[in-house]
């Protein structure tokens, strides 16, 4: 039978894979670059941006700190590149700052980074996209109107490609990627020569000046100095995404450590590059980038309605030919593609990272679960929902999310760093051979650089950032932070609560089991529960029925005593009218007059074909079924009778493979609803 959900599924995802296919899903280097680091690479399309954005505040006179700003950005880079090299080769279980931090600095410790890192795997995905829509806009102004529905599509679609398994969307990500480091450099190079041979092209907005903002023409010592602060937090986000690799170091092919780590000095060195090239033709070329548009002056028309390009557009425009050449478009659809895609280092990061917790009873057991295409497929689906829901709670704009942004990733950053340097001294203390000694002392001082780099850069985003919008980060990491410790206190009392302390007491067996079949007309239903109810062989049998109206219970006697059943029928009061009540009542009274007995209700069911079909049955026995499941003692067992409008036995419902592994229910139009009202 024609099943259109799960066709849909295969449409979209591809055919279940088998638990033994995932060492095909193993990375080379050629992949891995694109789905790990072109959060990182495509950085390059906003940090300068940022960076402009602020100092652009007192207007054009603080553009020169620029260089040395993008210089600072550059250091930061090396260092946490270095540092994140040595995590890779010492923890190789893919847990990266999570597991360093849990191993050295304890679990608390670890906690705060897994709740840092998956705030920031959020902010990825939602900047990142917010980011290409831009382009797009840039590139298109009459999108403008559409970028909600733009960027939350992108998600939806990123979101797929995620489901279909690392080494697919590895393969799909791939071109696109190479072609905007191809890009990129070819404008850089290209902007390089005709400066070095005496061209001195100018970007679009370079005639107009900047009205600086109130006040900010006056900035000087300690105003001045976080200006500069401000433009280096911004800056920064060019960091985001470096501590993926250690995140993601099972997914690469043997040598597991060594590729990951080749792949991480790769991604470094192109970062930097693409980064310092960027900067330097927005210099020769005066780009002026700010906030709102209306601080430009000499803008014709109303500034109010003037689309911004972004720096990238600008420098394509301007060394490229123009913003109708081939090559503009070309390097804002890369631009564009790659900032989309830049996501997927989160929609790879953040499922890894959530299964470990998961593994480790932090979150729930679900999220280390594989789906058919061998990928966590719940994490990629709440790291789309959340993304997405913030996309459209702040309309794609990234002047509003970028607040929220890099907060968490140097809070792990430096958590990290630290717990390396500890990991390094406990290395130490036990290791005699020179060579090694070396080699962990070498190691020891990247990481305490790195810690105190990181530290400095930490204090600075927090001091800079908070009331703009990073108090909602720190909100949200703390809030995850004590919903993971909740859950590990819930998952510990219920292993607490199960463990078996005596074998011989907790197997048990209870002295005698007394069987009621719970019961309202006299039909095929009734007389199935009660047929298997005997087939059980209980010690004790009995029918029950509420006597809500006297001619019906009357009715109901009389068809009893006629059909000859032996099963006695016991009928409860209820002048209330109601049903549940006096069950529920009945069954808790035996079971405290027999404690040592249990109890099997036994409830009649019909099994239906449509929906609708469940609002013409009384549900009373969904209420019965809740009530009686907290009652110690009691079992309660449906016993279904399949109606016409049900599938027929020898047309069995279909479902995915590892449905029932992932504790699925059984796909079917047939569902099941109560046959009676006791």
């Amino acid at each position: 039978m024609f099943n259109a959900p799960q066709a849909l599924k295969r449409l979209v995802i591809g055919k279940a894979m088998r638990s033994e296919e995932l060492g095909e899903t193993l990375l080379p280097k050629r992949l891995a670059l694109p789905i790990f680091a072109s959060d990182p690479l495509s950085s390059v399309a906003y940090a300068t941006g940022e960076i402009l954005l602020v100092l652009t505040v007192g207007g054009t006179a603080f553009l020169t700190l620029t260089p040395w700003i993008a210089a600072g950005v550059v250091a930061l880079m090396a260092v946490v590149v270095m540092s994140y090299r040595q995590v890779v080769h010492a923890y190789p279980s893919g847990g990266g700052s999570y597991e360093v931090v849990s191993k050295n600095l304890g679990a608390n410790a670890g906690l705060v980074v897994a709740a840092s890192l998956l705030v920031d795997y959020v902010m990825t995905v939602a900047v990142s996209v917010a980011s290409g829509v831009d382009n797009i806009i840039s590139a298109f102004g009459g999108l403008a109107g559409y970028r909600v529905a733009l960027a939350v599509g992108f998600v939806v679609l990123l979101t797929a490609m995620n489901l279909r398994g690392v080494r697919e969307s590895g393969r799909a990500f791939a071109a696109p990627t190479y072609l905007f480091i191809g890009g990129i450099l070819l404008m850089v190079v290209t902007g390089l020569v005709r400066v070095v041979f005496g061209d001195d092209p100018q970007a679009p907005t370079a005639a107009f000046g900047i009205h600086p903002a109130a006040g900010g023409d006056n900035l000087a010592g300690l105003g001045l100095l976080m200006l500069g602060l401000r433009a280096f937090a911004s800056g920064c986000t060019a960091l985001t995404g470096v501590e993926a690799i250690s995140n993601g170091v099972p997914a690469f092919r043997a040598p597991k450590s060594r590729n990951a780590a080749s792949t991480m000095s790769a991604m470094g060195i192109l970062a930097v590059v693409m980064f310092i090239g960027v900067t330097v033709l927005a210099m020769t070329s005066n780009v002026h980038y700010v906030d709102d548009a209306c601080q430009l002056s000499g803008l014709a028309g109303d500034c109010s309605t003037y689309t911004q390009q972004t720096v990238i557009a600008q420098l394509a425009s301007t060394f490229l030919g123009g913003d109708n050449s081939i090559l503009f478009y070309f390097i804002q659809a890369v631009t564009a593609l790659v900032l989309i895609l830049a996501a997927n280092t989160a929609f790879n990061g953040f499922p890894l990272l959530a299964s470990i917790l998961a593994q480790h009873r932090y979150l729930p057991r679900q999220m280390h679960t594989r789906g058919d295409r061998l990928a966590f497929s719940n994490g990629i689906i709440a790291l789309a929902v959340v993304a997405g829901g913030l996309l459209w709670f702040y309309k794609a704009d990234v002047t509003s999310l970028i607040h929220l942004y890099i907060l968490g990733v140097f809070t792990s950053f430096t958590l990290s760093q630290i717990g390396m340097v500890r990991h390094w001294n406990r290395a130490l203390a036990s290791e005699s051979d020179p060579a090694v000694r070396g080699a962990a002392q070498r190691s020891r001082v990247i990481n305490g650089l790195g810690a105190v780099t990181t530290a400095l850069v930490l204090v600075i985003v927090l001091i800079t950032k908070f009331t703009q919008g990073a108090w909602l980060a720190v909100l949200a990491a703390v809030a995850l932070w004590a919903m993971m410790r909740g859950i590990r206190r819930h998952y510990d009392a219920v292993s607490s609560e199960l463990a078996v302390e005596d074998p011989a007491e907790e197997s048990a067996k209870p002295t005698r089991v007394h069987g009621v079949v719970l019961v309202s007309k006299l039909h095929k239903a009734t007389l199935r529960a009660l047929g298997y109810a005997q087939a059980f062989r209980p010690d004790t049998l009995e029918a029950l029925t509420v006597a809500v109206e006297k001619d019906a219970t009357d009715e109901l006697r009389a068809q009893w005593d006629a059909y000859g059943i032996e099963v006695a029928l016991k009928v409860l009061d209820s002048p209330y009218r109601e049903i549940t009540k006096p069950v529920v009542q009945y069954v808790r009274e035996y079971r405290r007059a027999s404690p040592r007995e249990a109890v099997a209700v036994f409830i009649p069911e019909y099994v239906v074909g449509h929906w609708w079909e469940h609002l013409l049955h009384n549900q009373s026995a969904l209420w019965l079924k809740s009530r009686l499941l907290f009652t110690p003692g009691v079992m309660v067992i449906s016993v279904p009778w399949q109606l016409a409008s049900a599938p027929r036995a020898d047309r069995p419902a279909r479902r995915a493979p590892g449905a029932m592994r992932r504790g699925e229910p059984v796909r079917s139009p047939a569902r099941t609803a109560p046959a009676h009202r006791p």
